[in-house]
């Protein structure tokens, strides 16, 4: 898992309260995106979100939480996830904050998303800052709000009457799909009681997602009605027990993911967590036949070759992670995060000009992974292309809210670049965003 950490600014939302907040870090990670993906699709499908593109991230945050900013992504709480038992229960959060996608809630948001963009398209408040802890193993990001303030309570909260209408809307979702509606009823019970407790100690998601008997008894009516609409669904718990083993075995301490690799009764799964776990105790010599021990059972998974990448790359075995990383990519082409890692990869062994394409191809399908930009800077700069990698380092400062830093390095693209050209016009745009972050802080 290439857990790539970024920090969120979360200066849209001086525009409400001028009180700082807590920066949260959103973590990405290629395998455990597709499962969440897989988990989610049949509730997107049902709720007419399924062409929509809508993302499925996770917080790097041990509290249980989930929320919806605008309609390109669903955020869940590592924390969640990790208390999630069954597929169903964690289905159950993504259909209840589809719905509040689908029935327009977020519509009535205090703060305007389309006037939080940066005047250079660099990204919405999803990307409006990132920071990069490169190199440890914790769970990858993209950025997100953090939920300690009162302004941010004020811009996630949903009202009882949009929590009713989610309810019912989610509950409709997983009937249709053939979901086990009582995950939702469980998961409810998880927050049972919260209500009573002062702020400071509730759980985000019972502060954001009011909980009353009401609403309660009406989920639990729901759920018993649609009932009989469950089937079993092997390929659903076979991705709920992968993305959370990964997860833990990425977030728990080696010895625990050790004692316990084996409770999903998938034998792929099971070696690839103690891969994972030898790899965090730096022990090459076991994790790597676990990885291909992983492999021996999903020969043709993208996801594990790209894990094996990453063992072997952070073992400084570069030309070996490069072949694990090019083999991932073979066969997940698109996929953004193994992109960028591949082109990483290449850009280690100094194969400059193959890092570069695929660098760029990674780029243009995810510009918020600002560690792709600063590798696509150092390979514009190799390349002797000055002016690009300028470019792209103000562009990568200008997503961490750097933006002294991002000023002088547009300035520099500017005087090094054509007047008028794409790189030029790009400078430009970070240029009029620096102005109007300075503006603001007055």
């Amino acid at each position: 898992m290439h857990l790539i950490r970024f920090l969120a600014l979360v200066a849209l939302l001086a525009l409400t309260v001028a009180q700082p907040a807590r920066a949260i870090g959103l973590l990405r990670d290629p395998d455990i995106e597709y499962a969440l993906r897989q988990l989610a699709a049949p509730l997107l499908a049902q709720a007419g979100l399924g062409s929509a593109g809508v993302e499925i991230l996770v917080v790097d945050d041990n509290s249980l939480n989930a929320f919806v900013v605008d309609r390109n992504a669903i955020f869940l709480n590592a924390g969640l996830i990790q208390r999630m038992e069954n597929p169903a229960m964690l289905q159950s959060v993504i259909a209840h904050e589809a719905a509040h996608i689908a029935n327009g809630h977020l519509m009535r948001r205090p703060v305007n998303m389309r006037n939080a963009r940066t005047a250079a398209g660099i990204g919405s408040i999803l990307a409006g800052a990132a920071a990069v802890a490169a190199g440890s193993g914790k769970a990858a990001g993209a950025a997100a709000l953090g939920a300690q303030t009162s302004a941010q309570r004020l811009f996630f909260t949903h009202t009882r009457a949009e929590e009713n209408a989610a309810d019912q809307s989610g509950l409709r979702y997983m009937a249709g799909a053939g979901i086990d509606t009582q995950g939702a009823l469980q998961v409810l019970d998880i927050f049972r009681g919260q209500e009573v407790l002062s702020a400071g100690r509730q759980d985000p998601y019972a502060r954001t997602h009011p909980l009353g008997s009401d609403r309660y008894r009406v989920v639990q009516r729901l759920a018993e009605a649609y009932g009989d609409r469950a089937r079993d669904d092997p390929t659903a718990r076979y991705w709920f027990f992968r993305a959370k083993g990964k997860l833990s075995a990425f977030q728990r301490a080696p010895k625990w993911t050790l004692t316990r690799a084996g409770e999903s009764g998938h034998p792929d799964i099971k070696a690839m967590r103690e891969a994972v776990a030898w790899h965090r105790r730096s022990d090459l010599r076991r994790a790597l036949p676990l990885i291909d021990t992983a492999l021996s059972h999903r020969p043709e998974d993208p996801f594990y070759h790209e894990l094996k990448g990453q063992i072997l790359m952070e073992s400084r075995q570069f030309a070996a992670a490069a072949n694990a990383y090019g083999r991932a990519a073979q066969l997940a082409p698109r996929n953004a995060l193994i992109l960028g890692a591949y082109g990483r990869a290449l850009l280690a062994q100094g194969q400059t000009g193959k890092a570069l394409q695929y660098l760029q191809r990674a780029h243009q399908r995810d510009g918020r992974d600002a560690r792709v930009l600063r590798d696509l800077a150092a390979a514009h700069a190799k390349s002797g292309n000055r002016g690009l990698a300028s470019v792209v380092t103000a562009e990568r400062y200008a997503l961490q809210g750097r933006w002294t830093d991002a000023g002088i390095h547009a300035e520099r693209a500017s005087g090094l670049m054509p007047r008028g050209s794409g790189g030029w016009q790009r400078a430009q745009d970070v240029l009029a965003a620096t102005r109007r972050a300075a503006q603001q802080n007055k």
